[in-house]
């Protein structure tokens, strides 16, 4: 009976995480309720609530899943965006990595952001995805250019990737154009140190 319902509750965890994914896919982030994610996962609220806590835990749930794969690929992965490369590579491939998988999952990142925004979970900054990826950005660039306060510049650089200018651009496709700004700032940044 209990592999049953450890089978069963795997199960729902992958229908509702799927049903948000696709009711993200067509609506807007404040559209997607518990409400409406339990029914389209064909699962109780109370199912929704037990397994992921509220509609934040639900969305920060979705997020790590996707940001697991980029952390495992930056701290695991083959270069350059894993160990090997120079920490100007590293860095480019990095930024053009969270720009692929912020495009990719545009209602998802508006909606995580909408759940932070609207919770009294604390800063973005408290945030387990962002404290990686400040992290991870941050001694890239200490380590290519030790003369910058490279905390505060990782801080900007992923900053912008929560401005609404720049959600649109990703929401309309332009993720490329994103991409080779990003790669810009940081080949100017970096090269700079070299000299």
């Amino acid at each position: 009976m209990e592999r049953r319902e450890r089978a069963d509750a795997a199960r729902n965890r992958r229908a509702i995480l799927r049903a948000a994914e696709d009711l993200l896919r067509e609506h807007l982030p404040e559209q997607v309720s518990v409400e409406r994610v339990a029914a389209a996962a064909g699962v109780g609220k109370g199912t929704v609530f037990h397994r992921f806590g509220s509609r934040i835990g639900l969305m920060q749930e979705l997020m790590a899943e996707r940001a697991l794969t980029l952390q495992e690929a930056a701290t695991e992965g083959p270069p350059p965006l894993g160990p090997g490369a120079p920490p100007r590579e590293r860095l480019v491939a990095f930024l053009d990595a969270v720009v692929a998988l912020a495009a990719r999952n545009a209602g998802l990142m508006a909606a995580h952001e909408h759940a932070i925004a609207t919770s009294r979970s604390g800063p973005r900054q408290a945030n387990p995805i962002y404290v990686f990826w400040h992290t991870h950005v941050s001694a890239l660039i200490a380590e290519a250019r030790p003369d910058v306060d490279a905390e505060l510049i990782a801080h900007v650089l992923l900053g912008t990737l929560h401005m609404e200018p720049i959600s649109g651009m990703l929401r309309a496709g332009e993720s490329r154009r994103l991409a080779a700004s990003l790669e810009e700032l940081v080949t100017g940044l970096l090269r700079e140190g070299a000299g």
